[in-house]
């Protein structure tokens, strides 16, 4: 009985946070399906890949149906002994997306049980948590992979923080198991992100354990923590060496190549520095950390017909059915970054106790958490701190790799609610003295309310409420109109700020009647919880509600086939679709329904990138031919067509020239005036596995591909003498040729394609992909298994002999 007593109020709590999660998603329990951009694209991208995967229960690891071909490894590869994806599944049990918010709920409420708070504590963090607006809008867009790796986050720092208070048995395994389900999650600029929260924190008790003269303990327990990361990346062996194989062949990697397409020296490895900033946080912006619509919310708020910009259409003679229609989609944002969806609100109520937290906890805990705070914070700026963001891209490994700098305020949006549940923690403690308690309010209530006071108060001489597109806005409307839009950004800054100031006044009134003995402990809580989640919610149920759902149907089928799909349906030959009816290149349309040669990835083939950028932008069609285009989807007056490209050079095809070059700058220059018919281009680096470069024209000659599946090609080829041939397929490690059953070397030809010598006679030639990374991470993760399962076996049973007990309980961090 005492057990059950002990674990049933978490029990109830795990019971609430299901309820609440499948609550905000409500929709999911009637079969609907959250509709997110970005798992639309990603739809497109994987369908060949499913269909494969479900026709012939194999795997194919090869993408044929985008950018002209590119492993599956992110594009949701499933892998032999994935034993961590199993245990992320049993986690998240719920329908998507609730599983994700259960997934934060969860998490962090074991983080604040590790720092042995109450369960009631607990339980509020965890809402403030999950309900972060941030946290809620990325999974409105479809960004699951960072939702998922933000998920697993606490559980990490949980892992950690139980690894230096000695408890060396649970800290091994839950940091072990967490930072693998953390990588698994597969995002890894957010556990980058969580690796410098961690350095902060590691200082941060190196510094308390050299104060202590506990420095032999510390580096003990840094040595767990080594171990069970480094079974952490043992247990995600295969996914890990696929994608470091598959980085260096994409953007994000190096092609070889110095220039740039428009001539200029193209500047070291990595992504620029202005695409890696481009979505930088304003340092004024960041006040929409309390203030929700600080700088107008997202790019486009509906305003409805009580606006100033309503008014002001109908002065200008629009209809009143055209003013309403223009007013849902009112540019009220003003910030600096180029597009916003929502903004990233955590909440005046935690914030305040975030504050409050400053005055009331010390110790190593309160020092890792700021810090962190504002490490993240300066960096959130990017270009509008850059010597800061250039610091860290010229000296910190990997930090060039990731774009969108903005979004490392999830560590801000992590750290806030762990240190004001701490925060509320104090207040109610017995240990601290009442006048500090008090004094610590009037500090926090002064700060973050006088804050807001003055915004209010002052708003018109402290902001302009002019944003970056207004000159256009002007040219369009003139200059009323512009006033109108302006005279709406203010009166919605002033509502939320408004809206801030009283919930704050709220929070710190009922901790004033606590503390008065008028308001007793658990009303206190109550009261707190509630403002918590109102805070948030209402807040992301204006970007993310039941209009972002809808019916299974119509989920599976996130694309229509049009016209022009149906003329190239007809077409049962093997070839590739250049669709211009959007961006080629960011998109996963025509992949949805073709081998397309564009797609949509945040990681695309660096190669593909290089001859998009030098050559197909300009629709240079020698390049297409060689890349086997010979449908063009376009768009006129008339609709969308598809225009057959009559000059594709095929499958596959015979030259009678190899020019060779020694560098990837003349590789993808040379292709300028190349005939790539008759002619191919090979860097010098592939001389030993060609015997000549001079091959006699033979008119009977021919190659043609007979049978083709994602990872396995079949040709055919007759020839009077040796030739060679140009293939029109990725050149990529893991695809092996073969003639006549007889593996053999290919190389890579015109900058991305393949070649290879062909002898004379008839011959049967295969290209199969068989990925040596998959089988090598395979035999690592299966020994790891078995010998992680034995250590925990093994630390188990070394507990119970030297306690008598499998369980011993940290003590509150300090």
């Amino acid at each position: 009985m005492p057990l059950i007593k002990r674990f049933l109020p978490h029990l109830l709590v795990v019971i609430s946070f299901i309820i609440a999660s499948l609550a905000y998603f409500s929709p999911v329990l009637s079969g609907k399906k959250m509709k997110q951009g970005d798992i639309v694209q990603y739809s497109g991208m994987a369908r060949q890949q499913t269909d494969f995967r479900n026709q012939t229960g194999e795997e194919p690891y090869w993408a044929d149906n985008a950018f002209g071909g590119m492993p599956t490894y992110q594009l949701g590869a499933q892998y032999p002994h994935s034993y961590v994806k199993k245990i992320d599944r049993l986690i998240r049990f719920l329908p998507r997306p609730a599983d994700y918010l259960f997934l934060y709920f969860i998490g962090f409420y074991i983080l604040l049980l590790v720092l042995k708070m109450d369960y009631r504590l607990a339980f509020l963090g965890s809402l403030a948590f999950g309900f972060s607006t941030y946290f809620i809008i990325i999974l409105g867009v479809g960004h699951n992979a960072k939702a998922h790796a933000i998920g697993y986050m606490p559980l990490v720092l949980s892992g950690i923080i139980l690894t230096f208070r000695k408890k060396y048995i649970w800290g091994f395994l839950l940091l072990a198991i967490s930072m693998a389900l953390e990588i698994a999650a597969n995002h890894f600029q957010m556990t980058y992100y969580l690796f410098l929260l961690v350095l902060v924190l590691g200082i941060s008790y190196l510094i308390d354990a050299y104060k202590k003269k506990e420095i032999p303990d510390y580096f003990k327990s840094l040595g767990v923590m080594v171990l069970a990361v480094l079974f952490s990346l043992l247990l995600n062996a295969t996914s890990l060496l696929a994608t470091k194989e598959y980085t260096q062949f994409s953007t994000r990697g190096d092609t070889g190549i110095t220039i740039q397409a428009n001539g200029k020296e193209k500047k070291g490895t990595g992504l620029d520095f202005d695409y890696i900033t481009q979505y930088s946080y304003g340092r004024l912006e960041s006040f929409n950390l309390f203030i929700p619509r600080f700088m107008g919310g997202t790019s486009t708020e509906n305003l409805g017909t009580d606006s100033n910009v309503y008014e002001e259409l109908l002065r200008l003679g629009v209809s009143p059915a055209q003013a309403k229609s223009y007013t849902e989609y009112v540019p009220t944002y003003w910030g600096d970054q180029p597009f916003v969806g929502a903004p990233a609100y955590i909440g005046a109520t935690i914030l305040f106790l975030f504050i409050l937290a400053l005055f009331l906890v010390k110790g190593r805990l309160k020092w890792w958490i700021v810090g962190g705070s504002i490490l993240a914070l300066l960096l959130s700026w990017g270009k509008n701190l850059e010597f800061f963001t250039r610091f860290f891209i010229d000296y910190f490994p990997l930090y060039n790799k990731f774009r969108a700098v903005s979004s490392i305020q999830v560590i801000v949006e992590l750290c806030v609610p762990i240190l004001g549940v701490v925060g509320i923690h104090k207040l109610l403690s017995k240990e601290v003295p009442g006048d500090s308690k008090i004094k610590a309010l009037k500090y926090a209530t002064g700060i973050v309310g006088g804050l807001t006071l003055i915004f209010l108060l002052f708003k018109s001489t402290l902001f302009s409420f002019s944003g970056l597109g207004d000159s256009l806005l002007l040219e369009q409307g003139g200059p009323d109109y512009l006033r109108a839009i302006k005279e709406d950004r203010k009166a919605i800054f002033t509502t939320d700020t408004i809206r801030s100031l009283v919930l704050i006044l709220l929070i710190a009134g009922g901790c004033w009647l606590y503390l008065k003995g008028k308001l007793k402990e658990n009303l206190l809580l109550i009261g707190v919880g509630v403002l918590i989640t109102l805070d948030l919610v209402l807040v992301d149920w204006n970007y993310v509600n039941k209009s972002n759902f809808v019916s299974s149907r119509e989920f599976n089928k996130p694309f229509i086939a049009n016209k022009a799909d149906e003329e190239i349906f007809k077409d049962k030959g093997h070839f590739r679709v250049f669709d211009l009816t959007a961006d080629p290149f960011n998109s996963g349309r025509a992949a949805y329904f073709h081998n397309a040669l564009g797609g949509y990835h945040a990681a695309k083939p660096g190669r593909m990138q290089d001859l998009f950028e030098f050559y197909l932008a300009k629709n240079d069609v020698e390049v297409m031919n060689m890349l086997n285009v010979k449908y063009i989807i376009t768009q006129d007056e008339d609709g969308v067509k598809a225009l057959t490209n009559p000059y594709t050079n095929g499958n596959a095809w015979f030259v009678s020239e190899v020019k060779q070059v020694s560098s990837a700058n003349e590789e993808i220059l040379a292709l300028k005036d190349l005939d790539n018919k008759k002619q191919a281009v090979i860097n010098s680096k592939f001389n030993n596995v060609i015997s000549k470069t001079k091959y006699t024209s033979d008119s009977l000659a021919y190659i043609a591909l007979t049978a083709h599946q994602p990872n396995h090609l079949v040709y055919e080829s007759k020839v009077k003498e040796e030739s060679f041939a140009v293939f029109s397929e990725t050149y990529y490690p893991g695809w092996q040729a073969y003639i006549d059953g007889n593996p053999v070397e290919h190389v890579q030809v015109n900058y991305m394609l393949r070649g290879l010598p062909i002898p004379e006679g008839q011959h049967k030639i295969e290209f199969k992909f068989e990925p040596k990374v998959i089988k090598t991470g395979s035999s690592i993760v299966l020994t790891s298994s078995i010998i992680f399962i034995l250590l925990i076996i093994g630390g188990f049973y070394y507990q119970y002999k030297k306690t008598g007990s499998l369980l011993s309980l940290p003590k509150e961090d300090k």
